[in-house]
């Protein structure tokens, strides 16, 4: 195992942040000036990466802040959520290297699976179509030509010009619980994402994957997605985690969990379940919360504790195959500062890919 891991924070692209968990706040809407913010002071904290996630209802789009966002910072590494499928497949991959140039070679990219807004389609041609997208743009990344016939795909082309900075396709970041999610990513991600869960249940998650993956001749990273609440005391970090669901109302939490585009998929089931089997004061197991999910799609814990505790609880994921986290809390740019001066200088972490090529 590894001692470094990648410590990556979280842009609020999809109108995903609060100072109390479901009452909206004009000041911390998805915006240029509140989500460059984050980002700007993820990069100053000295975070590795940071996830620009892609939403259609919510928010603003990630490939245009990825762009606007990379000459604006110096160091910490741009994970962009595309979503297979959205747009013309040649122009992504130009649109994908041209960003990579413009951040000196520093873009991950997060392959998102969802359906396309309007048009919705069932899981296994969804994932037929994400698998055929990301074969053909790592190899028009990878500067090779084109002749591929598939279901989705019908292409026949020379790769572009522009390249990244490496020659090379950034890593694909990948998450998915459904069974023809899981075989895409054994066959085709660089990093499998896997929301909170249980230490034992991460375990389980990374022992079927690497499985999965070897019966493709692959190797794969393994991250974890989820929230963050550190204090000085356990105390101080329970309060706030009271304090940010104070104000919120449930049935304002489910209307906010349906607005994602992922609301049925099997990680949300898992998130649901992990709730259902909390303790009444939210916690699954030590250190793990999970009052998030009351009011939000998708990552639905947090790791809650003082310093101590919440280094522990990261390395008890390390321990288990984890080699890349995705935090993020609320409000985000406030929990970066108390991780970044509470945790961050007491975890060995670096990029998992320098230079951001596979």
């Amino acid at each position: 195992m590894s001692e470094s891991v990648e410590i990556s924070w979280f842009s609020a692209l999809c109108d995903d942040d609060y100072e109390f968990l479901g009452v909206p706040d004009p000041s911390l809407q998805s915006s240029w000036a509140h989500c460059s913010n984050i980002v700007k002071t993820a990069d100053r904290l000295g975070f590795d990466n940071v996830l620009l996630p892609s939403g259609y209802t919510l928010g603003i789009d990630s490939t245009a802040f990825a762009a606007g966002i990379a000459t604006h910072t110096e160091q910490i590494q741009l994970l962009l959520a595309v979503r297979m499928g959205e747009m013309w497949l040649p122009q992504l991959a130009r649109q994908l290297a041209t960003i990579d140039q413009m951040a000196g070679g520093r873009l991950t990219v997060n392959i998102i699976s969802s359906d396309i807004p309007g048009s919705p389609l069932e899981s296994e041609p969804r994932y037929q179509r994400t698998r055929e997208w990301m074969d053909v743009l790592r190899q028009l990344l990878n500067g090779e030509s084109i002749d591929f016939h598939g279901d989705f795909v019908n292409l026949t082309l020379d790769p572009p010009r522009i390249r990244t900075v490496s020659g090379k396709c950034p890593p694909f970041y990948f998450g998915g619980f459904s069974e023809p999610a899981k075989e895409t990513a054994a066959e085709h991600a660089d990093v499998f994402l896997t929301w909170p869960d249980t230490v034992a249940g991460v375990a389980e998650t990374v022992t079927d994957m690497k499985a999965r993956a070897e019966r493709f001749g692959r190797e794969m990273n393994y991250g974890l997605r989820a929230h963050v609440i550190v204090r000085e005391t356990e105390d101080e970090a329970r309060a706030a985690a009271d304090r940010l669901l104070s104000k919120l109302d449930d049935d304002k939490g489910e209307e906010i969990r349906q607005k994602s585009l992922d609301t049925a998929s099997a990680g949300v089931a898992r998130q649901n379940e992990l709730r259902n089997a909390a303790s009444g004061d939210g916690f699954v197991e030590e250190n793990l919360w999970t009052g998030v999910g009351r009011a939000r799609s998708g990552a639905g814990a947090a790791i809650v504790g003082d310093p101590d505790q919440v280094l522990a609880k990261l390395k008890a994921y390390q321990a288990i195959g984890v080699g890349a986290f995705i935090l993020s809390g609320y409000t985000h740019a406030a929990e970066a500062d108390l991780f970044a001066r509470h945790v961050l200088p007491n975890i060995d972490h670096g990029p998992l890919y320098e230079g951001s090529s596979t």
